[in-house]
């Protein structure tokens, strides 16, 4: 520690990382007011083989439309793993633009969710995507 030096107590950000936050922020403003249904921002995560692979996937449900854990495996080429699936789905690092959300139980229940406030968060977005659910 160097005395009479103050550590900072903002952390630094490039200026190329402080745009992807305030596009994302906008585009995520966008999604609430129900303008915008996909998202376009550079992701870089970083997880096992198996959870990238989830997460890619993830990508590619559509607004409005939802997986069962077991699909998203498979459509991962990772073949029936439904608890593994969900394992990766609730590491998820960046849910709502990776729309973790849209994966529901094979009955079409909601299982859990990893991200605000849980279950209640997991409903208000699928309802607000109008996504069916029990």
């Amino acid at each position: 520690m160097t005395i009479g030096k103050r550590p900072s107590s903002k952390p630094s950000v490039s200026p190329a990382d402080a745009d992807v936050l305030h596009r994302a922020a906008r585009q995520l403003g966008e999604y609430f007011e129900g303008s915008r249904t996909a998202f376009d921002l550079p992701l870089h995560w970083s997880g096992t083989r198996f959870q990238e692979a989830i997460w890619s996937e993830l990508t590619a449900i559509p607004f409005g439309e939802k997986l069962t854990y077991d699909e998203l495996g498979q459509r991962a080429g990772l073949g029936r793993a439904p608890r593994a699936v969900g394992g990766a789905v609730g590491r998820n690092p960046i849910p709502i633009i990776v729309p973790c959300h849209r994966v529901l139980g094979a009955s079409g229940t909601i299982t859990g969710y990893s991200a605000g406030d849980g279950i209640p968060t997991k409903e208000k977005l699928l309802r607000h995507e109008g996504i069916d659910f029990r």
